[in-house]
């Protein structure tokens, strides 16, 4: 998950702790988009069939978005993660706050 402060706000927290131990969330560093999927298929779209567009209604930017993802998978990109869970560690770093609610954990390769 990014640090995106709704991700990170008291409301979030509390609902987090009223289901203990059903998430665990590992945050991704600050400008570590890239290690966010979800942001790499939105940086797709906006590069590619979202680029410079116009659109007269909420209907027809959902067609447009729905066409551009059915595109885009008629030629799926296999994500193939180079890591093995053992490679890689959970750190732990308080927040900006220094709340411990809001202690932040960064996945690390340990080995390359």
């Amino acid at each position: 998950m990014d640090n995106h402060s709704a991700h990170k706000s008291k409301e979030t927290m509390s609902f987090l702790q009223s289901r203990p131990n059903r998430f665990e969330f590992v945050f991704t560093p600050t400008h570590g988009s890239w290690l966010n999927i979800i942001e790499m298929v939105f940086s797709k779209m906006s590069r590619g069939f979202l680029r410079h567009i116009r659109v007269d209604s909420i209907d027809e930017l959902r067609e447009r978005i729905d066409s551009g993802i059915e595109e885009m998978n008629q030629e799926p990109v296999v994500f193939k993660w180079k890591y093995k869970m053992d490679e890689i560690s959970l750190e732990t770093a308080p927040a900006a706050s220094g709340d411990a609610l809001n202690e932040v954990r960064y996945p690390v390769v340990t080995s390359v």
